[in-house]
């Protein structure tokens, strides 16, 4: 099964789902091909917003992964995303040297340059706009696509989790995913969130 799955750092709910996700293909024998959705470029926040930062920080680390791309690495993307996500979203900090993580992934850490390198902002767009073509412009992080049964791709924002499942309720997530992404006309569930992400920071 091809599964791919639209992130960018800076959103905890995306974190919360990709840690799932991270635990659910080693068990149901897939590898997610990890692709950029720019908070930035998607809500286009005014600079005075409370998110711009957030977002504009993020987005140089998403320039980041396509040159972690570009070099052969793509592989290692998700080790990249996972050293970013837990020292922004586990640890609570935004204040840290991108080399720092791309070391951990074992990446160059001379890719820490694209960082500040608009020339990868084309890329970034055309991947993210792949997978908005797939679910539609209303909506934010996560996505996830997979095969559909006519052999297209098929894809849905979410699921939204404010809490990590494990175990069996992990891969009964997992399940119930696939079969509902596979559905023509179906569009979306959803309640009142009463919650926010639970995050070790």
């Amino acid at each position: 099964m091809n599964v791919q799955f639209w992130f960018d750092p800076a959103c905890p709910w995306c974190w919360v789902t990709s840690r799932w996700l991270d635990d659910v293909a080693d068990k149901r024998g897939f590898e997610v091909d990890w692709q950029p959705i720019s908070l930035l470029f998607k809500n286009e926040p005014d600079p005075d917003s409370e998110y711009y930062d957030g977002v504009v920080g993020t987005h140089g680390m998403l320039r980041v992964v396509e040159a972690t791309r570009a070099a052969g690495h793509e592989a290692r993307i998700g080790r990249l995303y996972t050293a970013l996500g837990r020292r922004i979203h586990d640890e609570g900090t935004s204040d840290f040297a991108v080399q720092d993580a791309l070391r951990e992934a074992d990446l160059p850490e001379e890719l820490a340059a694209a960082k500040d390198d608009p020339s990868w902002d084309e890329q970034i767009r055309t991947r993210m706009q792949v997978g908005l073509d797939l679910v539609g412009d209303d909506v934010g992080t996560p996505i996830i696509a997979v095969d559909g049964p006519d052999g297209g791709r098929v894809g849905l924002f979410g699921p939204v989790i404010s809490q990590r499942p494990t175990g069996q309720a992990a891969l009964d997530l997992w399940d119930g995913f696939v079969q509902m992404v596979a559905v023509p006309g179906f569009w979306e569930l959803k309640r009142t969130r009463t919650e926010g992400p639970q995050l070790p920071a």
